[in-house]
């Protein structure tokens, strides 16, 4: 999970996912977080998540210089709009053949149709969707729940 802020949505995943699973979360806040684990520990999965506070680039990278390419199954990218296509390349090599990347707010709003918006964060979503629609190394579904969910499974 890169973006954890409160940790809903890896409490959501911790607890379903089978006793041998894991969750790396990456966030960049000790404040934030520090509310997701009193979360994460009253509803007893605390020990299913392993919490890595640093840029989410570096703990990729880190993930990456472990051995841990092609081991995952799930990769959630809720974080800054500027670096999805960074966290996306990350975990499409951490991902497995069949693994699924969710990236979050691919909509901004609807904004992303708009051609001339002058907004650093919304033109990289731009760029990153024209990227994905054309990426072979993925199947892809765009989703339009809320702001806009997009599933790619990695071939």
């Amino acid at each position: 999970e890169i973006g954890v802020f409160t940790g809903y949505s890896a409490l959501a995943a911790a607890d379903v996912l089978p006793p041998n699973g894991e969750i790396v979360a990456c966030d960049v806040s000790e404040q934030y977080t520090e509310v997701a684990r009193r979360y994460w520990r009253r509803a007893g999965v605390a020990d299913k998540i392993d919490l890595r506070i640093a840029p989410a680039a570096e703990t990729l990278d880190a993930l990456l210089d472990e051995g841990q390419a092609g081991t995952f199954d799930f990769s959630f990218i809720d974080a800054d709009k500027e670096s999805y296509d960074t966290y996306y390349e990350r975990s499409l090599r951490l991902l497995r053949p069949g693994g699924v990347i969710a990236l979050d707010n691919v909509f901004r709003d609807g904004r992303v149709l708009d051609s001339a918006v002058d907004d650093e964060s919304v033109r990289a979503i731009q760029d990153l969707n024209e990227k994905l629609r054309t990426d072979e190394r993925v199947g892809l579904t765009m989703l339009p729940l809320a702001d806009g969910v997009t599933l790619a499974m990695k071939r």
